[in-house]
């Protein structure tokens, strides 16, 4: 069924909305993307003039596409190759969507997006539309089918899971880079020592290549074991260069609102490490290394100026 101008506009002044509630259900932008166009083709095939409330109505369509998304996404990472990691997206991106309350710069957090996982698709979709998006339990359990007794208990069952595993800071964009420009300067100071005074005693570092760049399959545990593994990792070397295909420009920036270092080669990122900082130090480092999960930061970072990079190391 054929669209009206006005039927076009009211769903793309809905797009960044929609395209952020998918990018937090589903943690990456590219199946957010797919889930929307998908949203999209279903307003058309409705015949959007005959819809009542639009607003409802598109992200109770895409609710659903996505949680029936998670149920085979889960599937897929049965046998994903090492780790699995959501997609970042770098500071300025609209897919981070509103970031006006602490609950809403939390959910879109790398470290909450990772602890998502944890969640069942519903409870997934409860706590997002929830503390994202502040939708009363009324309006989610009509997106869900399910009553409003429901839909409180399980936000009360999703925040006690999420909750078990965060307590992390905010931090804003001057403090983010100080702490990367202190990360880095540790890292490739060649010693272990001063590197294992910003982190925790319990830190760990997770990376992701998904099988198409070089990963440990199991994180890093232990302040120790991930400051050795980090000063390896900025240690020079030519293999390393080889590997890459030359010396990246290494970068301090925010990645879902968490300092982060980003890794740039020939225009193309290569590699982004989100740092989930807390009162105690760094707990967690978070390697994306898989370069179909980067291919939005890539785009992204092309059309933003970042100055020259803080260093090479390779």
């Amino acid at each position: 069924m054929a669209l009206t101008v006005s039927d076009v506009e009211r769903f793309e002044a809905a797009r960044p909305r929609l395209e952020a509630i998918a990018y937090r259900l589903l943690g990456s932008a590219s199946e957010a993307e797919d889930a929307v166009q998908e949203t999209f083709l279903r307003w058309q095939a409705a015949g959007a003039g005959h819809v009542e409330v639009p607003e409802a109505w598109l992200t109770k369509v895409l609710t659903n596409l996505c949680l029936n998304q998670l149920t085979s996404a889960r599937a897929r990472r049965e046998t994903y190759v090492g780790q699995w990691l959501p997609e970042p997206l770098l500071a300025g991106d609209p897919m981070l969507g509103p970031a006006d309350t602490a609950e809403q710069r939390e959910s879109v957090s790398y470290a909450v997006l990772t602890l998502l996982e944890r969640l069942t698709p519903g409870e997934r979709a409860v706590y997002v539309l929830r503390e994202a998006f502040d939708y009363p339990h009324r309006e989610i359990a009509g997106i869900l089918d399910i009553s409003e007794a429901a839909s409180q208990q399980i936000l009360h069952r999703a925040k006690k899971h999420v909750a078990d595993g965060k307590a992390r800071i905010e931090i804003d964009e001057a403090a983010a880079r100080r702490i990367v420009e202190e990360f880095l300067a540790a890292a490739t100071s060649g010693r272990t020592e001063p590197l294992v005074r910003l982190l925790t005693q319990d830190a760990v570092s997770i990376g992701d290549g998904g099988g198409k760049v070089p990963a440990r399959t199991k994180p890093f545990e232990g302040a120790l074991a991930v400051a050795t593994f980090m000063r390896g990792l900025f240690k020079p070397g030519t293999a390393k260069r080889n590997l890459v295909g030359g010396s990246p420009g290494i970068y301090a920036t925010t990645a879902n609102g968490e300092p982060a270092v980003v890794a740039v080669l020939d225009g193309r990122v290569i590699g982004v490490i989100c740092l989930e900082v807390t009162a105690d130090g760094i707990r967690a480092f978070r390697g994306q290394a898989n370069p179909d999960k980067l291919e939005r930061a890539t785009r992204h970072w092309a059309a933003t100026d970042h100055g020259e990079p803080l260093l090479r190391p390779f």
